[in-house]
């Protein structure tokens, strides 16, 4: 190779080096019926963007979050409830984003046919749920209203799959699970809500990253979140389109699409004071209930530095 040949090759190579380094990628997580990807696809959201997405989808956000502990992905939305547990656990996650929504669809359900009308008929029964899960803030969210101690009901741990198929199979007496499940349910096979989150739960569900995500894609992320929080306001004024594309990527009637969506009226809000007093009263709940060990703080996993790009009209004012 001539030595004007080598050098063309060299610095070709080094280009290439170069255009390689500056991509960056943000790994994000979703769970089934909630991921991110379809909210941002029908809004119109995707377009021109300036980083490579890899979408993951989980049944449920232990999952998720193991990913995200392990590294696996960077970023992704759980409940308030998972991502209490585990922060407490010393996963590296913080919450960069938040939505607010109706706890309505968060709920106990039963089949159709059982004799169970209220929380207070599963007294001394079984329940079904994932641990750490907003569905088992849930019951003991109830059992402290109700003056209870945890062993007044049986709470099984399992995931969303093995907890359909035990509802039906007499395994468990009641699902304490959250949307889209709670309407699948409902629509598909009759399950009747005996129990929901309205007035119990703060209906806060986070889109949360990992710390050296958030220092090393610290400009994607932002431009990620901005994305979402106008995705999510379009999403209220457009039902029905919406629930078209979700059906088509979920695998759920639109019907189920539509309860859920109308039902949880979802709202992204600014991490303010406010938000971060409902999830010290998350972790105040699990830690009374021996889940957690104590000390827990909710301003050093809550990062509110990513609210101007959520709501830069806010930023201006």
């Amino acid at each position: 190779m001539s030595y004007r040949r080598l050098i063309v090759a060299v610095f070709s190579v080094l280009a290439l080096t170069s255009a390689a380094q500056a991509e960056v990628v943000l790994r994000i997580g979703g769970q089934k019926g909630d991921a991110p990807r379809a909210v941002l696809e029908t809004a119109g959201e995707l377009k021109d963007l300036p980083y490579r997405i890899e979408w993951r989808e989980f049944p449920a956000a232990a999952p998720l979050l193991e990913a995200l502990n392990a590294g696996a992905i960077d970023a992704g939305g759980v409940g308030d409830g998972p991502f209490t547990f585990a922060a407490a656990a010393g996963a590296p996650v913080r919450a960069i984003a938040a939505v607010r929504t109706k706890p309505e669809g968060l709920a106990i359900l039963v089949p159709k046919d059982s004799p169970m009308n209220s929380f207070h008929d599963l007294i001394g029964k079984t329940i079904g749920t994932g641990r750490g899960s907003i569905g088992h803030l849930l019951i003991l969210a109830h059992l402290r209203k109700a003056g209870l101690k945890q062993d007044a009901v049986t709470i099984r741990f399992m995931q969303p799959a093995e907890a359909n198929s035990a509802l039906f199979t007499g395994a468990i007496d009641g699902w304490s699970t959250w949307e889209p499940y709670t309407s699948q349910l409902e629509l598909l096979n009759g399950a009747r809500r005996v129990a929901t989150g309205v007035g119990l739960t703060s209906g806060i569900t986070y889109f949360v990253a990992r710390p050296d995500a958030i220092e090393s894609k610290r400009e994607a992320l932002q431009d990620f979140v901005g994305r979402l929080s106008r995705a999510r306001a379009w999403s209220n004024e457009h039902y029905e389109a919406y629930a078209e594309v979700w059906s088509k990527l979920v695998g759920l009637p639109k019907e189920v699409a539509l309860q859920y969506f109308k039902r949880q009226d979802v709202r992204p809000v600014p991490l303010d004071d406010s938000v971060v007093a409902d999830e010290q009263n998350t972790i105040s709940l699990y830690e009374s209930a021996g889940l957690i060990p104590p000390g827990l703080d909710a301003g050093k996993i809550i990062d509110r530095s990513f609210n101007d790009a959520a709501f830069p009209k806010r930023a201006q004012r």
